[in-house]
C-alpha cells in the first residue's frame, strides 16, 4: 500500500519596508510595499493550478495581504502558531547595530531579550507540523522568514538553531514533502524567486 505524500508549500510575505532595509520586524505589522504587492500577485500566478486542501495564513497583514492577492483569501484560516519570531528588545533593529552591543549574538542560537527563545520558535513551529502531517493532501502556509526557517527545520527533525541555514527570500516559494514515506521528510524546492520582480 503506497502513502500519499502530501506537499507542504511555504509562502512567504512579499517585501515591506523593514524587510528591505534589514530591521527585525516580529509582531510589527507592516504593510507591503508597492513592489512586494506585484510580488505577491506573481506569486499567485506561480502557485496557479495548484489544489491544497489547506491554507493557512499568519494573521499579520503582510502575510494577510500576500495571501488575498496571491489568490487564497477566500480559503485561508488564520493560524496564530504562523506568526513571525517575537523579536522583543531587537524589534526594528538591524543585525549589525545589536552586534555594537553584543558582537557575537545570532538569533537562531540566542533569541532575543523580552522576545521569544528558539526553543518558543521551535514549540509554536512543531504545534504546526503535528497538524500538517494529520491533513491528507497539499497545504498552502503564508508566513514569515524567520519562522518559516525554523519550522523547516522541525519539519526535517532538526534543532530550532538549524534554521540558520535556510535562507529566504521575500515572496518565495519553497516546498516541504517527503522522499519515500512518511518517516522521510524532506526539501522538495527551496527559496524559488523565478517569478519575483526585483
Amino acid at each position: 500500500m503506497s502513502e500519499m505524500l502530501a506537499a507542504i508549500y511555504l509562502a512567504r510575505h512579499g517585501e515591506t519596508a523593514w524587510s528591505l532595509s534589514g530591521q527585525h520586524t516580529g509582531l510589527t505589522d507592516l504593510a507591503l510595499t508597492e513592489r512586494g504587492e506585484r510580488n505577491a500577485r506573481r506569486l499567485g500566478q506561480r502557485l496557479s493550478g495548484l489544489a491544497f486542501a489547506k491554507v493557512f495564513t499568519s494573521p499579520l497583514q503582510r502575510a494577510l495581504r500576500t495571501c488575498e492577492l496571491a489568490g487564497f483569501a477566500a480559503i485561508a484560516e488564520v493560524d496564530r502558531d504562523l506568526l513571525e519570531w517575537n523579536y522583543g528588545d531587537y524589534e526594528g533593529r538591524r543585525t549589525a547595530e545589536i552586534h555594537v552591543e553584543r558582537p557575537d549574538w545570532q538569533l537562531f542560537r540566542d533569541g532575543c531579550p523580552g522576545g521569544e527563545s528558539p526553543t518558543q520558535v521551535g514549540a509554536r513551529a512543531d504545534r504546526v507540523v503535528r497538524r500538517l502531517r494529520a491533513i491528507q493532501g497539499d497545504v498552502l502556509l503564508f508566513s514569515s522568514g524567520h519562522f518559516l526557517r525554523v519550522l523547516t527545520a522541525r519539519w526535517l527533525g532538526l534543532e530550532p538553531a538549524a534554521g540558520r541555514f535556510f535562507l529566504l527570500s521575500t515572496a518565495s516559494v519553497s516546498v516541504l514533502s517527503y522522499e519515500h514515506n512518511l518517516s522521510e521528510p524532506v526539501i522538495r524546492l527551496w527559496n524559488d524567486t523565478r517569478h519575483v520582480e526585483t
